[in-house]
């Protein structure tokens, strides 16, 4: 068969109608219903890591509203022949997701929650005008559904229309919840309990989960998934044969991304095995409990590429999903400093944590562990061991895609924090050909920023490139000049001038002469000042960099 990905796609019937190729999950029907006894489940996990789909996977199954059986055929869960009698297609199923309801306002976050409830009552018309159901709870339907309900009545919508199901069918509801806290985590970022709208849409979330979840008689089971647990908001405080499973339980930890025989066997179906090393370096590399696994949207978008285009390169697809605030949270902070454990994770090491799952959204960022356990629940560090075990553990960055967005977001913290004065004042000590200054200033500024790449040349060239910037000039990085390509050229077109930069990284500190003076002697080998022409003045500096120092030499006179 045809090798065919459906990237984005989290719709189950769609999905498997599509023939998209689907990496075979169901068994985790078959261990929530039969194999535990769990009245509410919560799993959290990363974003894109196959919540949704695994939600409708579980609605498209036991959905007495479904014909399902074809969609399921040649998977895993039709061998456990008597669960599938007794479940698939056998119950109703009320499927909600709180994704939309967010804004930067309570009352349009407010209004879009109630348009996801809308649209679940426009989907069942029929529970409204049935002579099973209650006419008061038909009312009540109705107003939800023209959304002129009240608030209490809001509140109280899932039970509502679990209650109407249940009169209709005669048996209890599974109710899936994807992605709970999406509406407390949109208003955490705009304050805390002190906050107004942080206050108001934790009433309107604990209300639902309350009136839903705790001794519901209409309630079979439920299933939940988010990104983190909330603990000390007691949404599900009473609720009876509650169970959590985040990135550290062992338990259905194989069910959420994938495993590395299941990114062979996609590498297998698309022809594609020579791409295992590199898939594995950018998108492999996160533990959730004692698994190891692949996240499936970053696999599935680079087969998505590579079956167009064979040469297709790795990139960063996760990064795209959402903002990277957290990060920038992490490296701004005041109250403690992170640099050093930032530069250690960026430079391919771990550092030892006390880590919980047991969050709270109006206290993410009360402390340096909560926001330690934020990045692990969150998929931005992992645990460098998945068989570690305790509450203090090693963490490290997952693979390549994750490093490039901690060197983005630092990079972008350095351009925007690092004081405009100082800038200005290593770029005139240049102009004014004050190596001595030139080369303070700019060991005082690495000694302030975040070095990644185990300090590499890239690194410091990329380094200049971002101080030189947004200040005005014109600048060339690795541009073809004379004979070769100087790493900065620096034109000052208004009074014809330009600055050439050639760096180096020096093996130990006693080599940082000797490779000024190479730097220098590169430039005028290579002939870079040529083809400046009309500039008046050209000043030609080697840099030399070891560790967070620089030493700056410049040709004995303008060239």
């Amino acid at each position: 068969m045809t090798f065919k990905v459906g990237v984005g796609k989290s719709d189950f019937e769609a999905l498997r109608k599509s023939n998209n190729y689907y990496v075979d999950k169901t068994d985790i029907m078959y261990e929530l219903a039969e194999e535990t006894d769990n009245q509410v489940t919560l799993f959290t996990r990363p974003r894109r890591f196959g919540k949704t789909l695994m939600l409708s996977m579980l609605s498209n199954f036991f959905s007495i509203r479904k014909e399902s059986k074809s969609i399921f055929e040649g998977l895993k869960i039709t061998a456990h022949q008597e669960f599938c009698r007794n479940w698939m297609n056998q119950y109703p199923v009320l499927f909600i997701s709180f994704k939309d309801a967010e804004s930067e306002e309570f009352g349009v976050a407010y209004d879009k929650l109630k348009n996801s409830i809308a649209d679940i009552c426009k989907g069942m018309p029929d529970l409204g005008v049935s002579p099973a159901v209650n006419p008061a709870d038909a009312e009540i339907f109705r107003r939800l559904m023209f959304n002129q309900a009240s608030h209490a009545e809001v509140q109280g919508a899932l039970k509502t229309i679990m209650r109407m199901m249940y009169g209709i069918y005669g048996k209890k509801v599974i109710l899936l919840i994807d992605e709970y806290d999406v509406p407390l985590a949109k208003a955490s970022e705009n304050g805390t309990k002190t906050n107004l709208y942080y206050t108001s849409m934790l009433d309107v979330v604990k209300g639902i989960m309350s009136a839903s979840l705790k001794d519901n008689e209409f309630l079979e089971f439920a299933v939940i998934t988010g990104c983190l647990r909330i603990a000390k908001e007691s949404l599900f405080t009473g609720t009876n044969n509650f169970a959590s499973y985040s990135v550290l339980d062992e338990d259905f930890s194989g069910y959420f991304g994938f495993s590395a025989d299941e990114v062979d066997e996609i590498l297998n179906a698309a022809d594609c095995k020579d791409k295992a090393d590199v898939i594995k370096e950018w998108y492999d590399g996160y533990a959730f409990g004692n698994s190891c696994v692949y996240c499936p949207w970053d696999v599935m978008n680079y087969m998505s590429a590579l079956k167009k285009r064979k040469n297709a390169k790795p990139k960063n697809y996760w990064k795209f999903t959402s903002h990277n605030k957290i990060l920038l949270t992490f490296v701004q902070r005041t109250d403690f400093d992170v640099t050093a454990k930032f530069e250690t994770l960026l430079n391919g090491g771990t550092v030892t944590q006390f880590i919980t799952d047991e969050l709270t959204y109006d206290t993410l960022y009360a402390s340096e562990d909560n926001l330690w356990s934020v990045l692990l629940m969150t998929g931005y560090i992992t645990k460098a061991d998945p068989g570690e075990e305790g509450e203090t553990v090693s963490l490290k960055i997952p693979n390549k895609e994750i490093g490039s967005i901690f060197e983005d977001t630092v990079a972008a913290y350095f351009k925007n924090t690092a004081d405009t004065s100082t800038l200005n004042h290593l770029i005139n000590a240049l102009w004014d050909s004050d190596e001595a200054e030139a080369s303070r200033v700019l060991s005082d500024l690495l000694w302030y920023t975040i070095s990644y790449n185990d300090y590499h040349e890239d690194y410091y060239h990329a380094f200049l490139a971002g101080i030189f910037v947004g200040r005005g000039y014109h600048v060339e990085s690795n541009k073809e000049k004379g004979l070769g390509r100087p790493d900065i050229l620096l034109k000052d077109k208004r009074k014809r001038r330009a600055i050439i930069i050639e760096a180096k990284k020096s093996k130990k500190e006693s080599d940082m002469d000797k490779d000024c003076d190479e730097a220098v002697h590169q430039i005028i080998t290579r002939k870079y000042a040529e083809g400046l022409y009309g500039y008046t003045q050209i000043f030609c500096y080697g840099i030399s960099f070891f560790q967070k120092q620089a030493k700056v030499k410049r040709l004995p006179a303008p060239a």
